[in-house]
């Protein structure tokens, strides 16, 4: 017997694909290598593709279709980029939306989704590897180490986009957790006398510039001396800031998931 909910996602699925539809692609942080397999894919399939120049490798675009047109989003306002969304669905086309990382992480997404939702034109999301873990295996680090940090705090400093005052730097400080700061590395000394009023100063900082890109540059230092190192490097842009004492060298206390005697469904003691 045929169901009826399977006949029914089946015309939806045609109906989608006659119409066109956007995809949202997390590009990783710049090594093409670190795309997941479905957005290698539908970047190969697209017949319009979207990125921001600004930010994405080149490389990750590589295997477009030669038809395929592509446009930078640097040089866009959200108008322009939804217009060209638009009229290519309505054709019936397949675009993809291509952001560095994740697109949930200060990837402007939820403007162009509510921009889409508003046109009835149909979307999708791939997640992709945020720069923030691209950060982490620079420097060879986990940020979750047993007995020092055991939550990530992601933020930004305020700047041309305000953000609440409870979320300020300052305030989430007092939980000297670890912490992921983006798009702070060009006021890096007003981010660090935020961060010492609640960190020791001998808290360990790393500064990652262009995480998995060929000229990758790490800076390591602390709260006392990390605004000079980088001052120094010339690090101004596209780099992201790691603080906590799960950076440092000291030993580090095993987790109890492969202790001999810890005991679990898949493992007795």
């Amino acid at each position: 017997m045929i169901n009826s909910k399977t006949v029914k996602d089946r015309h939806l699925i045609r109906d989608r694909k006659k119409k066109g539809r956007v995809v949202f692609i997390g590009a990783g942080p710049g090594d093409p290598e670190l795309l997941t397999r479905k957005a290698y894919r539908i970047i190969k399939e697209a017949d319009v593709l979207i990125y921001a120049g600004s930010l994405v490798n080149p490389e990750v675009l590589a295997e477009h279709k030669k038809d395929a047109e592509i446009f930078n989003s640097a040089h866009m306002n959200l108008d322009e980029i939804v217009e060209v969304m638009e009229k290519a669905t309505s054709q019936g086309l397949l675009v993809a939306r291509v952001h560095t990382g994740d697109p949930s992480i200060y990837g402007a997404l939820a403007e162009q989704i509510q921009a889409l939702r508003n046109r009835n034109i149909h979307y999708e999301i791939i997640p992709g590897v945020s720069s923030l873990f691209a950060a982490a295996a620079a420097v060879e680090a986990e940020l979750t180490r047993p007995e020092v940090s055991q939550t990530v705090i992601i933020t930004r400093p305020a700047g041309r986009t305000p953000k609440p005052e409870r979320e300020s730097i300052k305030y989430l400080a007092e939980h000297q957790a670890t912490m992921c700061i983006f798009l702070g590395v060009s006021m890096i000394e007003k981010v660090v006398l935020e961060l010492r009023e609640h960190y020791p100063l001998e808290t360990p900082v790393a500064v990652v510039k262009r995480a998995s890109w060929p000229d990758q540059e790490v800076v390591r230092g602390t709260l006392q001396n990390i605004v000079q190192r980088v001052e120094e490097a010339g690090i101004q842009k596209t780099a992201l800031i790691l603080v906590g004492e799960a950076l440092s060298d000291d030993e580090v206390v095993p987790s109890k998931l492969y202790q001999a005697g810890f005991s679990h469904e898949y493992r007795d003691d």
